[in-house]
């Protein structure tokens, strides 16, 4: 191995240009690599088996070639030789739709998890730092992606606001002109993230067209986000290539048909994040070839992202019935096919970068190489890694500093003087979706005697922290089971302001002073008490901490959001506010009917 390398960054391995002599050298026999990992099994992803007894030579960061086992020796080289004891030794896993900033970790910290998973590339779409902080965020979180020892490419941010702003605040706001300004500045932005307003795109809006063609015109893909088979054909008529919303086998299939790449969504079973086993029907119930399907694991919290990451989701592929070749495959080389780079890395092809893991029977990794560089092994990070991580970038004072809270917020709505109609958000598990109920609201002497007789309710509230307007929107929350006190977060989806749920003022207002002290984080409060807190001080997103840390706040907060009775889990909850998604949502505007895109008040008289 070259240990005179001075990070872990993917610049380390050198551009394949510059060493392709050595390379035929040592794949000829005639210079020895720098390192041999043989008695192995190998799985190829271009062919979809598992080969026996092989050995992988590395030079330069990079595979020279692929022998049969103890072919190395045979001729006398001296290179260190790391021996596999019969294990598989796959491509790193290549993650095609990520949102680092769900992890609440930076991408320096996101990697230490990534690795010990098995994970070597992914494609990130860092749209919520650039809601809050406009183009700088999106630039810091890309020199953040620089310094980790990860390959980290941009899908750039598409749909900032994801709304109108006459819907929402948003802290940035994405034109095309700046669309493309990022483009051209950064080679690491390699396709145009997720375009969540499929419904402005299906009806033709100038904005989101325009955004498009910035995209299209530099032969850049375009991601997708697409509820819903009426919006299908617009989407991908409008230059969409790729989809993580495959929901079900019918919509997976539509998709496949129009020419779109899926990407299956596997997450924990306990969140709405796991559509995989409904959508993977598409390939083993209707036939659907797998070429273009990859598994991805999109949003993740922190301590789940150890537990259920890109690995998990290929296993689950394997569970649901695809064979487990094809299964790895769709989690590393169809994600680095989809956008063009299979010839860096998906596979153990000569030249493609030596970002190998060494997998059991059962598909767990037990031992990372990045760049030919041994990071994780039997589960543990070494100290080569350690290092890398220990020198992590060091994000601007001004990201530590967008909490911006207007004084004197008033956090439940006034009390109606009359029986009306009240426009309530209902929860139902999975949770994705929150249904509009027009409820029948007849208010008592005070709040608190009104909640109970009512039902599960309690009071929904979206604050704006940008420091733009100071508007509060005003809700009703039915069937979340909060039992008492308040919680809430700086993670409101997509404008990312400030949202919160409670069933009475004092809590609320206590959760509120909390994260504008910390600058942002998640909060559960109960009895005047806070219960679980994670700080999150980075744009009131992330946590300046190492994985470890931050995913044992997340068990914990996880832990306190239970115990408080809340059924809809924190990452469920933070999605409340976001306004593309049906039926009904909150934002600091007010109350926001999907897909219509009007607001309605929270209070109607009755007629």
């Amino acid at each position: 191995m070259n240990s005179t390398m001075s990070s872990l960054t993917r610049f380390s391995v050198p551009p394949l240009h510059t060493v392709t002599r050595r390379l035929a050298a040592v794949a000829m026999g005639s210079q020895a690599p720098e390192l041999v990992l043989t008695g192995a099994r190998v799985l190829s992803t271009y062919t979809d088996r598992i080969h026996l007894d092989r050995e992988i030579w590395i030079a330069a960061g990079r595979i020279a070639a692929v022998k049969p086992a103890g072919e190395s020796k045979r001729l006398g080289h001296a290179a260190p030789t790391y021996d596999c004891a019969g294990g598989i030794l796959a491509p790193g896993l290549v993650d095609p739709h990520i949102h680092i900033e769900s992890s609440m970790m930076t991408a320096c910290a996101y990697a230490e998890a990534a690795l010990l998973n098995g994970t070597t590339s992914l494609f990130c779409d860092s749209h919520e730092i650039g809601n809050v902080c406009d183009v700088a965020g999106v630039e810091w979180m890309l020199e953040d992606a620089r310094q980790a020892p990860l390959n980290i490419f941009l899908t750039l941010p598409s749909t900032i606001p994801a709304t109108n702003a006459s819907l929402e605040t948003a802290g940035g706001d994405f034109t095309p002109e700046k669309v493309a300004a990022v483009f051209d500045k950064w080679p690491e932005a390699v396709a145009l993230g997720e375009k969540m307003d499929f419904v402005p795109v299906a009806m033709g809006d100038p904005r989101s067209h325009g955004v498009l063609a910035e995209a299209l015109k530099r032969g850049r893909p375009v991601c997708g986000h697409i509820y819903g088979r009426e919006f299908v054909a617009a989407a991908a008529a409008s230059g969409i290539t790729d989809t993580h919303e495959s929901i079900d086998r019918e919509i997976a299939n539509d998709f496949l048909e129009a020419g779109l790449w899926i990407f299956l969504r596997g997450g924990n079973p306990k969140t709405p994040w796991h559509s995989l086993p409904l959508a993977i029907k598409a390939v083993t119930e209707l036939g659907a070839d797998p070429k273009r399907v990859c598994v991805c694991t999109d949003d993740r919290d922190a301590d789940d992202l150890f537990l259920f990451g890109q690995d998990w989701v290929v296993r689950e592929a394997v569970k649901f019935g695809i064979k487990p070749a094809t299964a790895w495959s769709m989690g590393s080389l169809h994600g680095a096919t989809r956008y063009g780079m299979d010839g860096e890395f998906g596979g153990l092809g000569h030249s493609r970068r030596a970002d190998i893991v060494l997998l059991n029977d059962q598909l767990e990794p037990r031992c990372t190489w990045y760049g030919g560089e041994l990071v994780v092994e039997d589960r543990k990070v070494t100290p080569r890694l350690e290092a890398a991580l220990s020198r992590p970038y060091r994000y601007p004072d001004a990201a530590y500093k967008t909490v911006h809270i207007a004084p004197g917020v008033k956090l439940v709505p006034e009390l109606p003087q009359a029986p009306c109609i009240a426009h309530v958000l209902r929860v139902a598990l999975p949770g994705i979706l929150t249904f509009h109920d027009s409820l029948a609201f007849t208010p008592g002497q005070t709040w608190n005697e009104t909640l109970k007789a009512h039902g599960d309710l309690c009071f929904l509230t979206v604050i704006e922290r940008h420091g733009k307007n100071g508007g509060v929107g005003y809700g009703l929350l039915k069937d979340f089971g909060l039992k008492c006190g308040a919680v809430a977060s700086t993670i409101g989806h997509d404008a990312h302001n400030l949202v919160m749920a409670g069933t009475n003022e004092s809590d609320m207002n206590l959760a509120l002073e909390t994260l504008k002290a910390s600058q942002g984080g998640v909060c559960v409060v109960r009895d005047g008490k806070i219960v679980a807190l994670v700080s999150l001080p980075i744009a009131g997103l992330l946590s300046d901490q190492r994985a470890g840390a931050v995913a044992r706040e997340s068990e914990r907060l996880k832990q306190a959001w239970t115990e408080a009775g809340c059924v809809l889990p924190y990452m469920g909850f933070n999605l409340l506010p976001l306004s593309v998604i049906p039926e009904i949502r909150l934002t600091d505007k007010g109350l926001v009917l999907v897909p219509e895109m009007t607001i309605v008040p929270l209070f109607e008289q009755c007629e």
